[in-house]
């Protein structure tokens, strides 16, 4: 399929073009889940921006990475939090840190953010400390600020091991299911989608929100439980309590094959009414296949621009990225391209 079909005629169950998505907002320019990285993104053209989600102690639902808090906060160099400090069993792995679930929103609000990949963005280091923890609402009402008659902006929640979290007493499904109702964010058009890779959680939110709540988007991984959620079967289920699905680039561009394969997922998942996001768009080298690496330094910055391109000429309804400016810039390109 050439680049300007698949934007010239889009099936009705389709975006009506694709759509750039800050990936925890711009971290490629600012430390993530800042607001400055939320308002950076989309100024560089974000019409959506994409929050983490995990729980306080106190059930507030915070954007962070993950509930382990020392790669993004200075949570280790707070000496009043030394005794928080533990090993978790998460997805039947051991985790050792600080935990949000741990910690009081109040307490939370303490820490500073930091810059999770100092080794591959160093100058976003030199904002360490200077921003706090924000909680899914004050995203949304960033999101609803920056809004204009002419440009939308929306949230897609990601929302972090939910069932870990239920263990932990915080049911995330509920959590989330009443934030929400309290934001007025419960339309299927409104300012919020949700995304999980644990289907149970996106399950539980259709139930709970009924069949026109929050778009639904089921995030895929690379491992053999991503590989049962592409067959069209699988794909045709997913359909039944999802609008969309969100596989990473690399199995959109090679889902395993032979080199220089493509595989047909996108094409059938629109046959499935499912629309497609592609995670994660990263410019250093480091993320790059060896082609679009430009040098040998892991942290310069190859072509992202072509891995865009190559996306969006498979019909990828939406770019996941660390640096919205490159998806925007590629998406532009395509769309001047479908109108000669």
């Amino acid at each position: 399929m050439r680049a300007t079909e698949s934007l010239a005629v889009r099936p009705a169950t389709r975006l009506p073009r694709p759509v750039v998505i800050g990936h925890r907002g711009a971290p490629a320019y600012r430390p993530e889940h800042t607001t400055a990285s939320y308002e950076l993104a989309i100024d560089l053209g974000a019409e959506v921006i994409e929050p983490d989600v995990v729980v306080s102690r106190d059930g507030v639902l915070v954007v962070r990475h993950e509930s382990e808090l020392s790669w993004s906060t200075d949570v280790d160099s707070r000496s009043e939090f030394a005794d928080r400090r533990t090993t978790k069993l998460i997805d039947d792995r051991p985790c050792t840190g600080w935990f949000a679930e741990d910690f009081t929103l109040a307490e939370l609000r303490t820490l500073r953010a930091v810059e999770r990949m100092p080794e591959y963005r160093p100058l976003n280091a030199a904002y360490d400390g200077r921003f706090g923890i924000l909680t899914l609402a004050e995203v949304v009402d960033l999101a609803r600020t920056r809004s204009t008659d002419e440009r939308r902006i929306r949230v897609l929640a990601e929302l972090k091991h939910p069932g870990w979290s239920a263990e932990q007493g915080l049911p995330m499904a509920e959590l989330v299911s009443e934030e929400l109702r309290r934001l007025g964010a419960t339309d299927e058009h409104g300012p919020v989608m949700v995304q999980s890779f644990d289907a149970a959680v996106l399950r539980e939110l259709r139930a709970r929100l009924g069949a026109h709540g929050p778009q639904l988007i089921q995030l895929i991984d690379d491992h053999a439980a991503g590989d049962r959620l592409v067959t069209p079967a699988a794909l045709r289920e997913i359909s039944t309590y999802a609008q969309g699905i969100a596989p990473s680039v690399e199995r959109i561009l090679g889902c395993g094959g032979p080199a220089g394969r493509r595989c047909d997922l996108v094409e059938q998942a629109h046959a499935a009414a499912l629309t497609v996001f592609a995670w994660t768009l990263r410019a250093e080298n480091a993320f790059l296949p060896a082609h679009l690496r430009i040098g040998d330094l892991p942290e310069a910055l190859g072509d992202a621009i072509g891995v865009a391109r190559q996306l969006l000429a498979l019909g990828v309804d939406g770019l996941i990225t660390d640096s919205p400016d490159h998806a925007r810039q590629a998406v532009a390109e395509i769309q001047a391209a479908a109108l000669n």
